[in-house]
């Protein structure tokens, strides 16, 4: 059974800024396993970092873009599923425009035995 390490709606990520790390608290360690991210950005210009144990999966990367219109959809909207060996997670978004923009994203955990 898998956990759900972040998640959150309309993120907002001012122009030419990055957050913060996203994963934090009781899942910000994982162990071996899948992870799986998926993310809806509210326009073009979001770039993605994802890494695990401090091994870099996305390096500040352009997420694709699938339109505003409709509401995220796990399935339809990923971003990343990768197996991993584990460690700390540390997700964030950097917005390289000149105008405020928001992300809807959820990033699960899948361990493996």
């Amino acid at each position: 059974m898998g956990v759900i390490v972040a998640s959150a709606t309309t993120t907002s990520v001012g122009a030419y800024t990055k957050t913060a790390s996203l994963a934090a608290g009781e899942f910000e360690f994982v162990g071996k396993g899948n992870i799986s991210l998926s993310a809806l950005s509210s326009a073009t210009g979001m770039n993605v970092s994802l890494k695990i144990g401090g091994i870099t999966i996305i390096d500040d990367k352009p997420m694709p873009f699938f339109g505003t219109t409709g509401s995220m959809k796990i399935l339809d909207n990923v971003v990343v599923n990768q197996a991993v060996s584990g460690g700390r997670v540390e997700l964030s978004f950097r917005n390289t425009t000149v105008g405020a923009l928001t992300v809807d994203y959820v990033l699960q955990f899948e361990p493996t035995r």
